[in-house]
């Protein structure tokens, strides 16, 4: 621990990173009871921590080293590092990474000069030919984690933090990959603060350095997850294994719905966004909280990067308000009868619907398809035994993976049996009663046959309606629909409804 505590005070970082600002997080600490402090390091010039660790190593190379160039592996942000590091220092730089890097990873790689070559599902398979590569060439290789002096760079960031809030910390938490990162910062911490707790933060799908802390012995995953890619590693390092074994207080898992919310309350503090490997400690540092019913302590959360292609917010979006528990998904059986729809809607009252999908089937009973806001998992729970106590069967799928991943966006289909059907695009105002105003308004003859709803984030909800009314009620249509004054489109021509739902 002594040499390692020499090496970060002797670290050679700040020709390239700067030091990143702790900052508090109000909103989140209001809520979890406790002062939520983040470690920007989203906000390094590559947007990871890992500038830190790949200068250090390479600042330390010989002339001739730097002449014949460097080589790595890296699931983006070490390369950027890499390339970064090599732009300043003058030499070249080849870099594996993984198909599935993101877009923008790769685009930040080449932009510094350095050679991308794509390789291989995950960190491992790029590390495995890398190393192939370095053979055949005279290239000197830059690990992503299992290096002392890289190890060290990262540990710089304990040195700030801890020279950045001088007063009591309970426990830092750190996203694992390799275990870089969380291997220097508990080895400068434990060294001059042995009692604050270091606690490491992986996915579920990607919990290598856990399962291997566990048995004893590194354990190589078959597979990893690959949302958090950033620490999608199959194998951690044997020097930061063994640093973890004797430094790290405990890896704490967290699955996609968990982190998806840690990035949104990220956004919400700072309004910067995050990559899903960026977000696992506030994630870690939310759940420990809970489990260990913490109040009026100081967390520090290492934000560790940024670099999040734009089309995965998509995702994140939809699965943040599960992940903290404040959207229920439901699907509820009704009868098919005429006001047993009305009857469901007013017994959700006037909570937000996040989604809303039903397609007419059969004449005797309707399977709904809704998402709800709520407050807690408590509110989830009421709601659900509410509905039962009113006849109407009721399963909660807010755990449930296929539910959220394919079923809400695949309810629909045909219904020859739907006679008169006319179907039409509405705009809702999103606000309470909207959608209780509609059913109130139109005609309690007329059944709805489909109703797809999805909250956008938009002033407007987008609705699609179907209803079935007689030939002789188009007039008292008209007069609903001028009266209702919500914006609207006739869709019953649409080549799309009459292929998959007409």
């Amino acid at each position: 621990m002594n040499g390692y505590l020499k090496r970060i005070l002797n670290a050679r970082v700040y020709d390239v990173a700067v030091e990143t600002p702790l900052e508090a997080a109000p909103n989140l600490s209001a809520r979890i009871g406790n002062t939520i402090l983040l470690k920007r390091e989203d906000m390094q010039p590559v947007f990871s921590f890992k500038l830190r660790g790949a200068y250090n190593k390479m600042a330390q190379l010989t002339s001739e080293q730097l002449k014949c160039g460097v080589i790595t592996a890296s699931a983006g942000n070490h390369a950027q590092g890499v390339a970064l590091s090599a732009q300043k220092l003058g030499c070249k730089a080849v870099i594996v990474v993984p198909t599935t890097t993101p877009q923008i990873k790769i685009q930040a790689i080449t932009g510094r000069g350095a050679k991308v070559v794509l390789h291989g599902d995950s960190y491992s398979d790029a590390y495995q030919h890398a190393l192939e590569l370095e053979q055949k060439s005279k290239m000197t290789f830059v690990h992503p984690y299992d290096d002392p002096d890289v190890i060290a760079g990262q540990g710089t960031i304990a040195m700030e933090i801890l020279r950045q809030h001088t007063r009591a910390i309970h426990a830092i938490f750190v996203p694992i990959g390799g275990g870089g990162l969380i291997a220097g910062v508990a080895a400068y911490v434990k060294n001059l603060r042995p009692e604050i707790r270091i606690i490491g933060v992986q996915p579920v799908d990607s919990d290598a350095m856990y399962r291997s802390l566990k048995a004893k012995r590194r354990i190589t995953l078959d597979h990893v997850g690959l949302f958090a890619d950033g620490v999608a590693v199959k194998q951690v390092g044997t020097e930061t294994f063994r640093l973890c074994r004797k430094l790290v207080d405990e890896i704490i898992l967290v699955d996609t719905d968990t982190a998806c919310a840690a990035l949104k309350d990220v956004f919400e503090d700072t309004r910067s966004i995050l990559e899903p490997a960026g977000a696992l400690s506030i994630a870690g540092a939310k759940l420990y909280a809970a489990r260990e019913n913490l109040k009026g302590e100081t967390l520090v959360a290492i934000a560790s990067g940024a670099n999040m292609n734009f089309d995965r917010l998509r995702f994140v979006a939809e699965r943040a308000e599960i992940g903290e528990k404040r959207e229920a998904i439901l699907a509820v059986t009704i009868p098919e009868t005429p006001g047993s729809f009305r009857k469901f809607c007013s017994l959700l009252g006037k909570r937000s619907i996040t989604e809303f999908n039903y397609r007419y089937d059969n004449p005797k009973i309707a399977h709904v398809f809704v998402g709800i806001q709520v407050r807690n998992q408590l509110e989830t729970s009421e709601l659900v035994e509410k509905l039962q106590r009113n006849k109407l069967n009721t399963l909660d799928l807010s755990d449930n993976e296929m539910a959220k991943l394919h079923l809400r966006h695949l309810v629909g289909g045909h219904a020859p049996e739907a006679k008169d059907e006319i179907m039409f695009r509405f705009e809702f105002p999103e606000r309470p009663g909207a959608l209780m105003l509609f059913l109130n308004s139109m005609s309690h003859n007329w059944n709805i046959s489909l109703f797809h709803y999805r909250n956008h984030g938009a002033d407007y909800g987008r609705v699609l309606v179907g209803m079935q009314v007689p030939r002789h009620d188009k007039q008292a249509l008209k007069i609903f629909l001028d009266k209702l004054g919500y914006r609207y489109w006739d869709e019953s021509g649409n080549p799309a409804y009459r292929l998959f739902l007409g």
